[in-house]
């Protein structure tokens, strides 16, 4: 199902939307930085090209992707692997917080990119006749509906509005493709860019100039990590060849564009990618052409957002972020899903880099240090595997990969001053919530008061043999049956609530990202027995579907609702998150008629 034409149109689409609207602004933003001479030119473009082979070729389409779980791809996949490769407690300790930053800055760029493509394609309107002098304040007022616009839809799901995502991305690519081989033609000499030595040389030869140029050069390749994220949706085929329609297309725009500053070196260049395209399709078919423009730059603030909704799904159900509102917004599709939280955050975050960047030029300045950071965990993830794996050519390639990553990571410090920091801090934003998050989860555990499980079943044994119970079935959620929560010895010893039929419930979360296989264990007990679901990652439970289908009509659910008790801030702050964040059973829609939450104190 995945190697037909359709699927590689569909990867288009959700796959190539930030890495094909990067042209709009990476050019630019180098020549602006840089002030190159004729030479110094092909020198960028052939960084940029050779930057896009290296690292999404290569490091993802060819490398990443060889690696996944069940055909699932994603930084959260590298750290399973990664984890399941060693028994050192303290190494998968170390990988765990590696997922946590690199999904911290994944969701900190997911505020970044959706802001400068859309100014940026916003930004093509002053080469419309007659709107050459609009104010930047109204350029940045267009960007604002155009983004409150695309947010304002992620409540009502875009999943029938993506089945034409594919067709658009494909017309987009094969557009820039034909603009940039007409400007090459016209300065033949500028293919000689695709040889590395004219990227070599530049950096030998000006190593300042360079070293500026590799921190925007990376932004040819923002949302390499697409491919690989999105694999499990996609296939790893259709992405493949949808890369090599893409590649080329991309490599040949960046050339017209090169060739058309060779070609008119008289004049200064603000956007070299609209500049180049209306000195082709003049002011007719230009205007339609801002319209693929900003489609594209919707398409690919698109896939963004979706990505981020992902991202934290995949957190939330690997217990590394706090339960949140999710709603499905499709009955096909089972991980198409809406966060309410994240959709504000980031419409928030976008907005403020509006009015803080003002241009898409300052923006890009500011851009490309969490990407780079995202890339160096990447590189370090394949180095480890592949070299536990014993894979001996993949590891010297994963070691050559990986300093080049350190390498566009070091040249990206200069960004920190200039903007940088921002993308910085939006990623520690929901870093720190999960660090916060799982070090609560584990102090809660340890503080709370467990009752060994033999002991237990010896105490319900007597109780349930001496004691009237109550007719039908009750649920009791349990985590691990060999410490048995609090909250169900207060319920059947200290409350004296007991059912005929009594459940523990557990569930466990998976290494594969898809599958659900819900187990009858039997009978741990005369009235008690247990029942476990066990679900991958990415999969969207439906409990009382997965109850009925075991044969379990339950009367009540029973849950322990945590009271904590603190005088410590830290402590105060996660006791606030916990209360601010759906519980268990309502992040996964247990029949409320049914539920009874059993206040347990805790004491940090």
């Amino acid at each position: 199902m995945f190697y037909g034409v359709k699927s590689v149109i569909r990867a288009m689409g959700a796959v190539f939307g930030d890495i094909g609207t990067s042209p709009l602004y990476t050019f630019s933003v180098i020549v602006l930085l840089t002030k190159p001479t004729q030479q110094e030119i092909l020198g960028i473009a052939s960084l940029i090209i050779w930057t896009l082979i290296i690292l999404v070729t290569v490091q993802y389409a060819w490398f990443a992707m060889n690696l996944s779980i069940k055909g699932e791809g994603g930084t959260v996949v590298l750290g399973e692997i990664a984890k399941s490769l060693t028994n050192n407690r303290k190494l998968r300790n170390f990988y765990r917080v590696l997922v946590f930053i690199g999904l911290g800055f994944l969701l900190g760029d997911g505020v970044i990119t959706p802001a400068i493509t859309i100014l940026s394609s916003a930004e093509g309107v002053r080469l419309i006749p007659g709107f050459e002098n609009i104010h930047q304040s109204e350029v940045i007022l267009i960007a604002i509906a155009i983004t409150v616009g695309l947010f304002l839809l992620q409540p009502k799901g875009t999943g029938k509005i993506g089945d034409y995502f594919g067709p658009v991305m494909l017309l987009w690519f094969a557009t820039i493709g034909i603009i940039g081989f007409y400007h090459a033609l016209s300065y033949p000499y500028v293919f000689y860019a695709v040889s590395p030595h004219h990227a070599i040389e530049f950096l030998i030869n000006h190593p300042i100039k360079g070293f500026i140029a590799l921190s925007e050069v990376l932004l040819a390749a923002t949302g390499g990590e697409a491919l690989y994220a999105d694999m499990g949706h996609l296939g790893r085929i259709s992405i493949r060849r949808a890369w090599a329609f893409v590649f080329p297309m991309l490599v040949l725009n960046y050339l017209g564009q090169a060739s058309y500053i060779l070609t008119h070196q008289d004049k200064e260049h603000q956007a070299i990618f609209f500049e180049s395209a209306r000195s082709l399709l003049g002011d007719t078919l230009y205007l339609p052409f801002l319209v693929l423009v900003m489609c594209a730059g919707v398409i690919a603030s698109q896939a963004l957002i979706s990505g981020a909704f992902s991202i934290v799904f995949q957190a939330i159900n690997t217990r590394i972020a706090p339960l949140l509102n999710i709603k499905h917004t499709s009955t096909e599709i089972s991980t198409q899903i809406y966060i309410p939280v994240v959709n504000w955050m980031l419409l928030a975050g976008v907005i403020f880099m509006y009015f803080n960047f003002k241009t898409s030029e300052n923006m890009a300045s500011a851009y490309g240090f969490a990407v780079s950071a995202v890339m160096v965990i990447t590189g370090f993830f394949l180095t480890f595997i592949h070299f536990m794996k014993r894979q001996v050519f993949f590891f010297i390639g994963s070691v050559l990969l990986l300093l080049i990553d350190i390498t566009f990571f070091i040249s990206n410090f200069y960004k920190i001053p200039h903007g940088g920091y921002w993308s910085v801090i939006f990623a520690l934003i929901p870093l720190s919530v999960m660090v916060l998050y799982t070090a609560g989860q584990s102090k809660l555990y340890k503080s709370m008061k467990f009752t060994p499980f033999r002991e237990f079943i010896l105490s319900f044994e007597n109780l349930y043999l001496q004691n009237p119970k109550i007719k039908g079935t009750a649920i009791f959620l349990v985590r691990d049956l060999k410490n048995i929560p609090p909250y169900v010895t207060q319920t059947f010893f200290d409350h004296g609530i007991l059912y005929e039929d009594n459940v523990f419930l557990s569930l466990v979360k998976k290494d594969e990202p898809f599958g659900v296989e819900t187990f009858l264990k039997g009978s741990i007990a005369q009235g008690l027995r247990l029942v476990e679901i066990r679900y991958g990652y990415m999969e969207v439970l439906d409990i009382d579907r997965e109850l009925r289908e075991a044969g379990i009509w339950e009367r009540a659910i029973f849950y322990g609702v945590e009271d904590i008790y603190t005088n410590k801030l830290l402590w105060k702050l996660f006791s606030f998150l916990k209360r601010v964040t759906p519980s268990f059973v309502e992040f996964y829609r247990f029949p409320h008629g049914k539920l009874h939450g059993v206040a347990v104190r805790v004491e940090f």
